[in-house]
């Protein structure tokens, strides 16, 4: 199991897997209604995503459906927050999205795993926070796990997978993702 301080550990058949379940429960029936919104439902989006995730968004968040998540109750979005379609959120360890960030399409960030051991893998959930920090881009089909910074300014190029963190003002873009290089206003 994890040593991480950051980590949360859900074991299976305890109050906390229950409570964890019902937020699965929650969030299906919430997103299978934010999912029949179209894109020219923009202010339903909105509210929706707010009932959602608990806490009224900004007038200047959008989403394009379709949106999935496992639970929503641990997403925190700010302003000029741009969500593409196609979009996975699983936020049981936290994913805090700062001002300014655009996520492109068929997205993945994913707070969660489960042990490596095999003998343990169906005994755990383990969550760890994502946070992505003010005026990042996140291009199409990148995935970003848990335990994850992505510094202001930067860009995670499509098709990304991101397993550390990002510095500040950087371009990210493999698999692992790696630096490619700094990046800055010109």
């Amino acid at each position: 199991m994890p040593t991480d301080d950051h980590a949360r550990v859900i074991y299976s058949r305890t109050p906390e897997s229950a409570a964890m379940l019902a937020h699965v429960r929650r969030a299906m029936a919430i997103t299978t209604r934010l999912n029949r919104l179209t894109f020219d439902d923009a202010d339903e989006i909105r509210a929706v995503f707010s009932e959602l995730i608990g806490t009224k968004v900004d007038e200047s968040f959008l989403l394009i459906p379709p949106f999935y998540t496992a639970g929503g109750n641990e997403i925190r979005v700010g302003r000029r927050v741009f969500v593409n379609q196609n979009c996975t959120f699983y936020d049981l360890g936290g994913l805090d999205i700062a001002d300014d960030v655009m996520i492109g399409p068929n997205v993945s960030l994913i707070t969660t795993g489960h042990p490596v051991e095999p003998a343990q893998r169906r005994t755990a959930i383990i969550g760890k926070p994502i946070v992505i920090e003010k005026n990042v881009w996140i291009a199409a089909g990148a995935t970003i796990i848990g335990g994850v910074t992505v510094g202001e300014n930067s860009v995670v190029a499509a098709g990304a997978v991101v397993t550390r963190d990002v510095p500040a003002n950087t371009l990210v873009g493999g698999n692992p993702a790696r630096i490619i290089r700094s990046i800055g206003d010109d």
